[in-house]
């Protein structure tokens, strides 16, 4: 079966790992993503329903109006993929609109630009909330026409949230599957990737999500959360089931610095 991309490019995108995911992830009638990103994951697994959560608001904005709006929306999305918007200074000027506007399909709209257009596809925010990527300077940016149709039409069947992972967490039932692909744990002080959203996603944060993890556990419902494989977050997932692989890194222009990183895929519960 060929797996399905996702249309957006997305740091820690679970496209490259899908396989070691799906012999892991148990069977279920729901799977429910707190932190859904790119999609990667339920674009490729068969469940009969999806709850797809993410605190960015502006990507669940993204796919409910590509939910609602379907066909007319993609095209909408095409107009903005234009030699006169690749260059620089019109860049800007988009991001400066979809940080001030408050129409939801045009703002959708620009998230799609903004992310094939900026730098390495990062999403990135400031402390007041600007999405603040700079300008990418690709020769000529493809627009991701096909996987926005297969994300549609897998969408039939999910309900997307604007949601903390404690809330979404919070209402799994008997019968649900729980992947969570949260900001991973850093490797070191200056790689910390968490900017995605306002917020953050610290230890703390670390800690509450393997507590979450073990209650939903215990009451029959499994969870699988991957990370980075360092010290702490192993003592956090002491009492699950740990899976150790190693995944490259995508997310440095520059080639060379692309080196593996020894991830886990830690269970709890399930079979």
């Amino acid at each position: 079966m060929l797996k399905i991309r996702p249309f957006l490019k997305w740091a820690g995108n679970k496209y490259h790992i899908l396989e070691q995911i799906k012999v892991v992830l148990p069977k279920g009638n729901r799977l429910i993503e707190p932190f859904v990103g790119s999609g990667a994951v339920f674009l490729n697994l068969a469940y009969q329903e999806y709850l797809l959560a993410d605190n960015n608001g502006d990507l669940i904005n993204l796919y409910l109006t590509l939910q609602a709006e379907g066909e007319s929306f993609i095209n909408y999305c095409k107009s903005f993929f234009t030699e006169e918007n690749n260059r620089k200074n019109r860049y800007y000027e988009l991001r400066e609109l979809f940080n001030t506007t408050n129409e939801n399909t045009l703002k959708a709209a620009l998230f799609i630009y903004l992310n094939r257009h900026g730098y390495n596809g990062l999403c990135r925010y400031n402390s007041k909330g600007g999405f603040n990527t700079p300008f990418g300077q690709y020769i000529k940016p493809k627009f991701p026409e096909k996987a926005m149709q297969h994300f549609l039409a897998k969408a039939k069947n999910a309900v997307f949230k604007i949601a903390d992972f404690r809330d979404i967490m919070k209402t799994a039932k008997k019968g649900d599957v729980v992947y969570c692909d949260p900001p991973y744990e850093p490797l070191s002080a200056t790689a910390n990737f968490t900017a995605y959203s306002s917020g953050g996603f610290g230890s703390k944060e670390q800690v509450e999500l393997a507590e979450f993890a073990r209650d939903l556990a215990g009451r029959g419902i499994p969870v699988l959360v991957s990370n980075h494989a360092t010290e702490f977050i192993l003592n956090a997932y002491k009492t699950a089931r740990i899976e150790r692989l190693y995944v490259q890194r995508f997310i440095s222009c520059d080639g060379a610095n692309r080196g593996k990183a020894e991830e886990v895929l830690a269970l709890f519960g399930g079979a």
